[in-house]
């Protein structure tokens, strides 16, 4: 598509063109715009239908848009915003330079600007900042006939019209209803009598995630933001939702992976700020292994007695730094779904400590017919086997003990428990197997220190 929609903007074939790209979907649109040279992203842009081209410079990312916001005229720039809904707007302004907020704002309708404003000014991560101000609300003494009536009056200009919130004469949220209620109720059916009153909704200044997580808690299509006096002031639709949670997910994939969180794309981020971003936790990390080091210095008469008792340090590490990342990742997605609650400390820690248990017993197993295999003739097989079984099944316990309470932990002291996933985890859980297994060593062994 990419080549063939190249050729015939080389040779100025735009009729054909357009017919080609008004066939596809806004965001395959976007896609393509990023294979195209810069040069011709405003002649691209300018032969789509007005409706299509906004949808698509919605799912642009920043750079394409700036550079699209640059090649507009005022009147254009007009056109593209008169089109786009007002959360969109905000979004785009949110990602763009000083000089080209300034333009986009004063190219916007006085009403617009003041909203924009206004939902400017809700923290970034609070649900305000997410929502849309254009939705269909009801007075609940609508009949089902006026309600429909001003659906087809201002239903065009809304984001989504198949869920509409009913509100009194102050604006307070008191019920939603669907689009399907409509329909099949009669005619002269008034709205008090078939809405829903049980409304789920989030406050301005609730978190954007906790808001998102309803949508998939309650199947939602989108979610009524009330203020402080419970008034109706904006929708998140599901899409807003999806974002956030995508958001949410790579910033604890990247935490979990001791990475500060960046707003930017992999490709778009510079060497140097993927260096920055990863070397305080590397510093940090490297610092706290020289734990594991003094530890093993400690115990150098040990391991110079009987050598091979190194040789299976790596083995209990790797294992012990394994089954703490299993649980904690296993926990830490447990707290985000809110599958698991603070209140269930225990109920957490005795199952965990009982799968421990169960897995170390079965790791000690093996590895003690691993070691009579391997060293047959060795004369402390036995107590080398011994050694290593115990080491396995506490570093195993410990590991995971350590895995599921430090995310519960870090949520009850309002700390994000990514942070105590897999490096860090590891790091606690090397230093604790190493003496551990040092501390078996020398009592079983009578090794002196």
């Amino acid at each position: 598509m990419n080549q063939e929609a190249m050729a015939l903007l080389e040779e100025k074939k735009f009729p054909q063109l357009c017919r080609i790209l008004k066939e596809m979907n806004p965001a395959d649109l976007a896609a393509l715009f990023a294979e195209f040279p810069e040069e011709y992203l405003p002649i691209i842009y300018r032969i789509l239908p007005k409706e299509l081209a906004a949808e698509t410079f919605v799912c642009m990312d920043a750079d394409l848009q700036e550079v699209l916001i640059t090649a507009f005229s005022d009147k254009e720039l007009r056109e593209v915003l008169d089109e786009m809904y007002m959360d969109d707007t905000v979004d785009v302004i949110e990602e763009m330079p000083s000089n080209v907020v300034a333009r986009i704002l004063k190219n916007s309708n006085p009403a617009d600007r003041r909203t924009i404003n206004e939902l400017l000014k809700y923290p970034s991560d609070s649900a305000g900042s997410i929502m849309t101000t254009e939705y269909v609300y009801l007075k609940k003494d609508m009949t089902v006939r006026d309600a429909f009536a001003r659906i087809r009056k201002i239903g065009p200009d809304k984001e989504t019209i198949y869920t509409c919130y009913v509100t009194d004469a102050s604006r307070k949220l008191v019920g939603v209803v669907t689009v399907k209620d409509l329909l099949l109720a009669e005619q002269e059916s008034v709205i008090n009598d078939i809405m829903e009153t049980n409304v789920i909704y989030v406050s301005t200044l609730e978190d954007k995630e906790t808001a998102a997580r309803l949508f998939d808690k309650y199947d939602l299509l989108a979610v009524p933001v009330v203020d402080q006096e419970q008034r109706l002031v904006g929708i998140i639709t599901v899409d807003d939702a999806m974002d956030v949670l995508r958001e949410e997910n790579t910033e604890d994939i990247l935490k979990m992976s001791a990475v500060t969180p960046t707003d930017d794309t992999y490709l778009k981020t510079s060497v140097f700020k993927h260096a920055k971003n990863r070397i305080v936790w590397l510093l940090i990390l490297m610092v706290s292994a020289t734990i594991t080091g003094a530890i093993i210095t400690k115990y150098e008469a040990a391991f110079t007695s009987i050598p091979l008792l190194i040789a299976f340090l790596p083995m209990l590490m790797d294992t012990g730094g394994n089954s703490g990342s299993q649980s904690s990742t296993t926990i830490i997605r447990g707290l985000a779904l809110e599958e698991i609650k603070p209140r269930d400390f225990f109920r957490v820690l005795f199952k965990e400590v009982s799968v421990a248990l169960m897995v170390g017993a079965v790791l000690a197993i093996v590895n003690t017919a691993r070691v009579l295999i391997t060293y047959p003739h060795d004369p402390i097989k036995y107590q080398l086997a011994l050694v290593t079984g115990m080491a396995l099944m506490c570093a195993v316990l410990i590991a995971k003990t350590l895995g599921c309470c430090l995310p519960m932990l870090a949520q009850k002291l309002k700390i994000d428990p990514a942070l105590m996933a897999a490096p860090l985890m590891t790091t606690i859980v090397d230093a604790g197997t190493v003496l551990v297994y040092f501390s078996i060593a020398t009592a079983v062994m009578h090794l002196t220190l």
